[in-house]
């Protein structure tokens, strides 16, 4: 779903919607049936058009429905949090994010190339890591700009794309991975500490 979308109209709605789509492709994966966008469409009540607006590509959908079904909601990963320091949440959730993409890196590995085959420039992905870290920085002091811009940077900092940079490009294995993007979050709140004397 492209942005501008998503922007438009309401956001929730537009989520719900996305997330019937999602459920239905998930009980097909469960079932281990061969299934198309019709076969969506069909299932959720949903026009094929719009079923086609948010997900063009069968493969995409079916490679974001199997990653969904291994991922906790944003809502259940703030809500079991342990950390009260807003730094110390963060790294949970990069902790929580980078040891998913570790997990079923295959998984995301293919959906990635779905997404780049597809040329398609109107796919917009879940966002699950940016609505986390938007609600563990809601209690912060930050500006709402702050909040926004913040949470943007530090999604670069976990989840499969930066563990491929690491990985391929840099050549490090997992641990070494890990441990260079944690130290890059650890590095921004230094400097927002530093900014703040």
């Amino acid at each position: 779903m492209n942005k501008r979308n998503l922007n438009s109209g309401r956001v929730s709605q537009k989520l719900e919607t996305r997330n019937k789509i999602l459920a239905s492709a998930q009980h097909y994966l469960n079932k281990g049936l061969e299934f198309n966008l019709e076969d969506i469409a069909e299932k959720t009540g949903i026009s094929r058009a719009t079923v086609y607006r948010y997900f063009s590509n069968i493969d995409i959908l079916a490679a974001e429905a199997g990653l969904a079904l291994s991922t906790e909601s944003p809502e259940n990963l703030f809500k079991n949090l342990k950390s009260n320091k807003t730094q110390d949440k963060i790294l949970e959730i990069q902790d929580y994010y980078n040891k998913l993409a570790l997990d079923h890196e295959n998984l995301f590995r293919k959906y990635i190339s779905a997404v780049l085959d597809s040329n398609s420039s109107n796919i917009k992905r879940g966002a699950r890591r940016k609505m986390t870290l938007l609600m563990a920085l809601e209690e912060t002091n930050f500006t709402q700009k702050e909040k926004e811009n913040l949470s943007n940077l530090l999604t670069i900092f976990m989840g499969i794309e930066p563990l491929i940079v690491t990985k391929d490009v840099c050549n490090l294995n997992n641990k070494e991975s890990i441990e260079l993007i944690k130290w890059g979050i650890n590095l921004i709140f230094k400097g927002i500490e530093a900014s703040k004397d």
